[in-house]
C-alpha cells in the first residue's frame, strides 16, 4: 500500500548552542552541521537562519523562533575549523532583521565574540591538546587563548577563555564565576578579549581624513544644517556626534528613544547621510539595505545618572557618557564593537569622544551606558600620516543557555 504524500514538509532538526555572549544572545552553529546547501553562503542560508530566529516577523516579536524582538538577540554565528595559519576557529556573524527578510552580513558583534572562544572548545574546533595544554598543574585551571578570525571584517581577535580540569580528568570550560557586566543580570566568568589590528594598514581610521568633520545633517529635522562629529571606522563603522548637538543629554535610557518614532526616523536619517560621508553608500536610499553598519552614537562628559537597573552611577567613577544605536533603536546597553569604536576614538586626542573624555592622552576609558559602565583599552598611532589603532582590549562574559537541536520546517529554505 502506498503511503500518501504528507500535505506539509515536516521539520529538520539541525545541533545548535543557544548562548549569551557579553550583552547579547544568539545561535550558534558549526558549519559542517548545517544542511549542505546552508554550508555555502546564498539565498538557502539566509532563508534558514531567517526562520530559527523567527523573521522576518510583522509583529516584532519573533514569537516563532528563538529570537526575542530585539537588535541584541536577533543573531546567527556560524563556526567553522580555521583555514589561517595561527588561528584557531572561523567566525562569521549574522545580523538577523526582525521585520524584513534579510540579514546583514557586514560587520561582526563584539558582544558574541566574548562566546566564540568557549563555544569553539566546547565544539571541538580548537585542538584538545592546546587545550589541556592551557591547565596549570597545580591549581587544574587555566587560560585557554583562543585566536579567532573574524570572516565579516578579515581581522584577528583573541578571546582568553578561562578552563579548568574536571573530577574526571577533562578540560572543561570555566563559565561560571564572579565578573559582574552592566547589562547582564548575573555574574559569570571573565572573558578578556583583544581586537588585533582592528583597522587595515592600508586604509584610514578617520575614513574622512579628519579626527573632526563639520557634518551636514539639513533635511533630517535638527534644528541646524551642520553638527561636529567624528566618522571612524574601528570594530565597526560609527559615528559620534555630540549629544547636545542633539538635542540629547548623554544620558538617555531606551524608553526616552525608542518609543519616539519621529526621533527614530531623524536619527535613521542622520545615520544615512553618515554612512554617505564615510564612503560607505553612494546614496542615502542605500541605508536601507545595510542597517547593522554605520552605527550612531552620541558623547557626552562626564556625569551621574540612574541606570535602566536602578544603579546610580556616579560622575567621579566614569571618564565620559555614551549612547549608540543598534538596528534602529537606542542599543540597551552597548554594542562590543562599538565599544572597539570608543576606546579607539578615546585614545586619540582630538576625537569629539577623547574631548568628551576630557582631552587627555589616555590608554583606557570608563564609559557610562544605559545599563551601568564598561572599561576598555586602547592604543593609537600616527603612521605615515595615518591613524591606526594597534590593539582594543575589553573584557566581557560568555555562558552556554541551551544546547541540543533546532527544528526547522524543511521547506522554509
Amino acid at each position: 500500500m502506498t503511503r500518501p504524500t504528507p500535505a506539509f514538509a515536516p521539520q529538520l532538526s539541525v545541533p545548535a548552542t543557544y548562548m549569551r555572549g557579553g550583552t547579547s544572545k544568539g545561535t550558534f552553529f558549526k558549519l559542517s552541521d548545517l544542511p549542505k546547501r546552508c554550508q555555502v553562503a546564498g539565498e538557502s542560508r539566509d532563508k534558514f537562519l531567517l526562520r530559527v530566529i523567527g523573521s522576518p516577523d510583522p509583529y516584532g516579536k519573533q514569537i516563532d523562533g528563538l529570537g526575542n524582538g530585539s537588535s541584541s538577540t536577533s543573531k546567527t554565528v556560524i563556526l567553522s575549523n580555521s583555514n589561517k595559519t595561527d588561528h584557531d576557529v572561523n567566525y562569521l556573524f549574522g545580523q538577523v532583521n526582525i521585520a524584513k527578510p534579510m540579514i546583514d552580513w557586514a560587520g561582526n558583534c563584539g558582544n558574541l565574540t566574548a562566546a566564540v572562544g568557549a563555544c569553539a572548545i566546547n565544539m571541538g574546533l580548537v585542538d584538545a591538546d592546546k587545550v589541556a595544554n592551557s591547565i596549570n598543574d597545580s591549581t587544574d585551571n587555566g587560560i585557554c587563548e583562543v585566536r579567532i578570525w573574524q570572516e565579516n571584517i578579515s581581522k584577528t581577535i583573541i578571546a582568553h577563555v578561562p578552563v579548568y580540569m574536571d573530577a574526571q580528568g577533562k578540560v572543561q570550560v570555566q563559565e561560571t564565576g564572579d565578573f559582574e557586566l552592566d547589562g547582564v543580570t548575573f555574574p559569570a566568568a571573565e572573558v578578556k578579549i583583544e581586537f588585533i589590528d582592528p583597522v587595515d594598514a592600508t586604509s584610514d581610521m578617520f575614513p574622512t581624513g579628519n579626527l573632526v568633520d563639520d557634518f551636514d545633517v539639513s533635511g533630517c529635522g535638527l534644528n541646524t544644517d551642520s553638527v561636529k562629529a567624528t566618522f571612524i571606522s574601528a570594530g565597526i563603522p560609527t559615528i559620534f556626534m555630540k549629544a547636545e548637538d542633539l538635542g540629547f543629554t548623554g544620558t538617555e535610557l531606551q524608553g526616552d528613544i525608542n518609543s519616539n518614532s519621529e526621533l527614530l526616523a531623524k536619527l535613521e536619517k542622520i545615520r544615512a547621510k553618515g554612512g554617505v560621508a564615510m564612503g560607505l553608500f553612494k546614496d542615502v536610499s542605500e541605508a536601507q539595505t545595510s542597517q547593522h553598519i554605520p552605527k550612531i552614537a552620541w558623547v557626552a562628559s562626564t556625569q551621574s545618572y540612574t541606570a535602566s537597573s536602578g544603579k546610580f552611577v556616579e560622575a567621579a567613577d566614569i571618564d565620559l557618557v555614551v549612547r549608540a544605536m543598534s538596528m534602529g533603536q537606542l542599543h540597551h546597553a552597548m554594542m562590543g564593537t562599538t565599544a572597539v569604536a570608543i576606546a579607539a576614538a578615546a585614545t586619540t586626542q582630538g576625537t569629539l569622544v577623547n574631548e568628551a573624555a576630557g582631552g587627555h592622552e589616555l590608554n583606557e576609558v570608563r564609559f557610562g551606558h544605559p545599563s551601568g559602565t564598561l572599561l576598555v583599552g586602547g592604543k593609537t598611532e600616527l603612521v605615515d600620516g595615518r591613524w591606526q589603532a594597534k590593539k582594543v582590549s575589553m573584557s566581557r562574559s560568555a555562558r552556554r543557555i541551551m544546547g541540543g537541536e533546532v527544528f526547522v520546517p524543511a521547506d522554509a529554505f
